[in-house]
């Protein structure tokens, strides 16, 4: 695992900013491949699409459906191939995403159930945000879409960091047609700042439009976009239009999973079209990726080659489409073996902000653009780690170590068998023992779940029902 070094020796934000005006006019002719001047604190642009499978993009070999934006982007950009979230759940990956940290460390391990009066369910307040770092660089921050980390006042996006937000509060949300209803997760009104906004003919193209009025509406100040899909989660809801374009699918979920997957497409491609119509493309660092893995039995997603589908911690848990682009600066068109994680987000948006990071806790993401550039060589992680209750797991270059509940410890080689399919630990018992060793100190470091989630209030309720009979 890799922790930013402290930054008690950073030189200071003016003295950063003399050193790029310095670097934009003399370094142009004597940079290493891959690398162009930095312009100065980009956009920074976060998208993330939702129970999205591995497989499920142009870009990743996908025959049968069509993502001509993402592949733009993937083309214009770095495509790995080793992309990780930190969690095979929605909401604790977006937590970690949000904070550079494991979410484990501060509790954030499962799915918030959805109340408005509970303050307990969701990402804790003792966690400063991204947004929130970034307003202090002078960033106008803005959210649309799916949020998922509280719904009670206290833990809503305005309240945390984001100055313009669009969206709706809960883990999921019906796309078309639907009767509010504020005590319905899946109903509730989509919200403008807060307010109650009126509902639009299909979620997914809203948000596109959202977006791409937010980066109209700022052509000059830097900006930081979370444009978080709800899409291709269930329930599908594609327009009949829509959904004749893939008729040649048979499956029925997989031809709707297509048709969504396409108009989440179209509503990316309309953010990046307005980035260039605005001549905000080059000053823009982008990220891409799923949450995670796809629930490949639910909403006809497809994770091959990988094991596992979402809440597992096998690799088609977490293991995502993940495209970094920032034609200003990375040289595109290029496909990175390289780990890296949606930890990462955090550490590259404040070094690029030129905001230090902060040292009164432990952070797990690392600056990307470094090693995109060719500035930084080597591996950005040493290791990456996972849990998700009594599921663990460890990723070390190509040795990966699985724990389930009640089951021997596994050992992966991913490089000769990224399915994994051929547990070698019993050929392997130093590997083996080395991983667990680590697993269990990270382990240590962290606390258990600090709510109870949707999953524990089922539980509960289960149990009470049971108690009445």
């Amino acid at each position: 695992m890799t922790t930013p070094s402290p930054t008690r020796s950073s030189p200071p934000r003016l003295v950063n900013l003399i050193r790029r005006a310095l670097l934009a006019v003399f370094l142009p002719a004597v940079l290493p491949p891959g690398y162009s001047a930095a312009p100065g604190q980009p956009n920074l642009l976060l998208i993330v699409s939702d129970d999205h499978g591995y497989a499920d993009a142009g870009f990743q070999g996908a025959k049968d459906l069509r993502t001509p934006h993402l592949d733009r982007l993937a083309a214009s950009g770095v495509r790995f191939t080793n992309g990780y979230v930190s969690h095979p759940f929605c909401s604790p990956t977006r937590a970690g995403l949000m904070t550079g940290r494991y979410q484990q460390r501060f509790g954030h391990e499962r799915n918030p159930f959805y109340d408005p009066n509970d303050a307990r369910e969701g990402l804790p307040l003792t966690e400063k945000l991204l947004p929130a770092h970034l307003q202090s660089a002078g960033y106008l921050t803005g959210w649309v879409g799916k949020w998922h980390l509280g719904a009670a006042p206290a833990l809503r996006p305005e309240r945390r960091g984001f100055a313009e937000t669009y969206g709706f509060i809960g883990g999921g949300h019906r796309f078309r047609e639907w009767q509010e209803n504020v005590a319905v997760e899946y109903n509730v009104p989509i919200e403008r700042n807060g307010q109650r906004e009126p509902a639009p003919e299909h979620l997914t193209p809203a948000f596109g439009r959202e977006a791409g009025a937010f980066i109209r509406r700022h052509p000059a100040q830097p900006w930081f976009l979370y444009l978080a899909f709800n899409a291709p989660h269930t329930p599908h809801e594609p327009t009949p239009e829509r959904l004749a374009r893939f008729s040649a699918i048979k499956d029925p979920v997989r031809q709707k999973y297509a048709a969504q997957l396409s108009l989440m497409d179209d509503a990316i491609g309309e953010a990046l079209a307005t980035l260039r119509d605005t001549g905000q493309e080059r000053r823009t660092l982008i990220f891409f990726f799923s949450d995670n893995g796809g629930p490949v039995s639910v909403n006809g997603s497809d994770n091959t080659p990988l094991r596992g589908a979402k809440g597992s911690v096998y690799e088609g848990g977490v293991r995502v489409p993940f495209l970094v682009a920032w034609p200003g600066r990375i040289e595109g068109g290029r496909t990175d073996h390289r780990m890296v994680s949606s930890l990462d987000v955090f550490a590259t948006a404040l070094a690029m902000a030129d905001v230090p990071m902060p040292t009164d806790r432990k952070y797990d993401g690392v600056n990307l653009v470094p090693y995109l550039t060719g500035e930084k060589v080597g591996q950005p992680h040493e290791r990456l780690f996972w849990r998700n209750a009594n599921l663990l797991a460890v990723r070390d270059g190509h040795w990966k170590l699985v724990r389930g509940a009640g089951k021997s410890d596994e050992l992966y080689d991913l490089e000769k068998d990224v399915g994994e399919k051929n547990d070698v630990a019993w050929a392997n018992p130093a590997v083996t023992t080395r991983l667990a060793a680590a697993l269990e100190a990270w382990n240590k470091e962290l606390i258990d779940p600090v709510f109870q989630g949707t999953a524990g209030r089922a539980g509960n309720a289960k149990k009470a029902k049971q108690k009445k009979k």
